[in-house]
């Protein structure tokens, strides 16, 4: 009797590959699952099995989660568990994968040359970071800010399967300065709550068009925002206690034309300070679409300066600035170079606060 041969026999595999390309029109997956573990974090604690894998599996659907784990094929410390298992710290999640997920937290993007370098990091502590964000790059959305925070937590090994990094407040494209992301979900919760108790101060130093009077000014306008348009104009009184801006303003220098000024926010509405300084007879210079003349090279002058908290943080320190980039700088001497004393001069550079 003869025993057949256990090799592979190419012709045999060949002509199986090609009834299944005729087939399904692909290649059929040939070879063993693989086994992916993933570790919890502190910040995983409390959650749903579930909920935490959908996160850590933007590939798969919740549907095929519900799925894996109904059958059984998905393991907590080795044991099967339904989807709303509540994990704990330190649990290993086992997924069967036939290869790597993408953009998942275990997908290591280490000593990417294409990845774009971090802006610089003005103070970090509490699960709180503090970039100096350049003029013309976004802070949300596709290639910006935050997908480059991301990018290179993603190269790291994960804290949390569930939570990702991630701005907590904006600025738009061409405003540059100080942007706090969390980077962890204690940080999140904690600036949150720091905004929510209105304990945190924003400070911004802006260009705008007309000559400022002196002193102190204070701004209360009710904001409408125009969604189709993407455009914040000021309303009538009845706005005013739905969506009220309120921003202290205060002439730093000016000349007859233009004049540099600082801007205190106690509120956070979307283009708050472009639409109050438009409605208030000085566009930001530059902010066409706020009314502001056009400047040769585009965009306006408008920087995040400083960020302050009114109690005691961990790892921060109370204020926080973010000198005025040189772009901005130079055109701030240009206009108004012969009225700029020394004091002023280093507190635009962040030498004094």
């Amino acid at each position: 009797m003869r025993i057949p041969s256990m090799a592979y026999d190419s012709s045999i595999l060949n002509a199986r590959v090609a009834r299944h390309r005729h087939r399904h029109g692909r290649k059929p997956t040939i070879g063993k699952v693989m086994t992916t573990e993933l570790t919890t974090g502190m910040d995983d604690a409390g959650r749903r099995l579930d909920r935490i894998l959908r996160k850590a599996l933007p590939d798969h659907s919740l549907s095929l989660i519900h799925r894996l784990l109904r059958q059984g094929k998905i393991k907590l410390d080795g044991k099967s568990a339904k989807p709303e298992t509540r994990v704990w710290a330190d649990a290993v999640i086992q997924i069967p994968t036939q290869k790597e997920p993408q953009n998942s937290p275990y997908t290591s993007q280490k000593n990417d040359p294409s990845l774009p370098r971090l802006p610089e990091i003005l103070a970090r502590g509490s699960g709180i970071i503090v970039f100096d964000k350049p003029a013309g790059l976004a802070s949300h959305g596709p290639e910006s800010l935050d997908t480059i925070v991301k990018a290179h937590y993603a190269a790291k090994p994960p804290s949390s399967l569930s939570f990702r990094p991630g701005p907590l407040h904006r600025l738009d494209r061409p405003t540059s300065g100080a942007i706090a992301f969390s980077e962890n979900l204690a940080g999140a919760r904690l600036f949150t709550e720091l905004l929510l108790n209105r304990r945190v101060a924003k400070t911004y130093l802006a260009i705008v068009e007309g000559r400022m009077q002196d002193g102190e000014l204070s701004w209360q306008d009710g904001l409408v925002r125009d969604k189709t348009a993407k455009k914040t104009f000021v309303g009538g009184e009845e706005f005013l206690s739905e969506k009220l801006a309120r921003t202290s303003v205060r002439m730093l220098t000016c000349n007859d034309s233009f004049t540099l000024m600082e801007a205190s926010i106690v509120t956070g509405r979307t283009h708050q300070i472009r639409a109050q300084t438009a409605a208030h007879g000085h566009p930001l210079a530059g902010d066409v679409k706020y009314g502001g003349s056009k400047i040769p090279g585009g965009g306006f002058f408008l920087h995040a300066w400083k960020i302050g908290f009114d109690r005691d943080i961990v790892g921060l320190p109370r204020l926080i600035i973010a000198p005025l980039p040189e772009p901005f700088m130079t055109r701030v001497t240009a206009l108004f170079g012969g009225t700029l004393d020394d004091t002023l001069r280093q507190r635009l550079q962040g030498i004094l606060s």
